[in-house]
């Protein structure tokens, strides 16, 4: 059951607008009303990261890019009109307050923060591949040479103690 929210906006020829002619209703609205709807969606989403916290974006982890693709999802169907406004801002309220929520619990409870970050593992020690755990990641020993390159500023593995493939999926080299 869709709801009728109103909100008038005067105009010049003293017809008030309602909320559903400036923004429309459902798919049927004209470029003003969904440009008008992303406006207003642009404020929405910086409040709704500022509430999930700004690391959304900042550590790029699996468990972040989650709340950033979802969010995006849910909130792009107000702008084109497949969903309603308010239950849909109300799911993507739950989606940001659920993952602050996480987060606040991983960083303090380390079994939480395992289970919703994975953890590190090797995949180069001492001059041994981890060949088991580069093949279920999709690493090649080309990948490990790549990131010893740009991240251990060395031409081969000779000088590396170390290279770990960490919960986001990033490459960590020890020398």
């Amino acid at each position: 059951m869709q709801r009728a929210y109103h909100w008038n906006v005067a105009c010049t020829d003293n017809h008030t607008m309602t909320f559903e002619e400036v923004f429309g209703s459902g798919r049927d609205i004209d470029a003003l009303q969904m440009g008008l709807r992303a406006f207003v969606l642009f404020f929405v989403m910086l409040a709704l990261l500022r509430m999930s916290g700004m690391r959304s974006f900042g550590r790029k982890s699996s468990f972040d890019a989650v709340i950033a693709i979802t969010l995006g999802a849910v909130l792009s169907r107000i702008i084109v009109g497949a969903s309603p406004a308010v239950p849909t801002l109300v799911a993507a309220t739950v989606l940001a307050g659920l993952h602050r929520l996480v987060a606040v619990a991983a960083a303090t409870m380390p079994t939480i923060e395992r289970i919703v970050k994975g953890a590190s593992h090797w995949i180069y020690r001492g001059g041994i591949f981890n060949l088991q755990r580069m093949h279920a990641a999709g690493i090649s020993k080309a990948d490990v040479e790549e990131a010893v390159r740009k991240r251990g500023h060395a031409d081969t593995l000779r000088d590396i103690r170390e290279v770990r493939l960490e919960a986001n999926g990033e490459l960590t080299v020890v020398l």
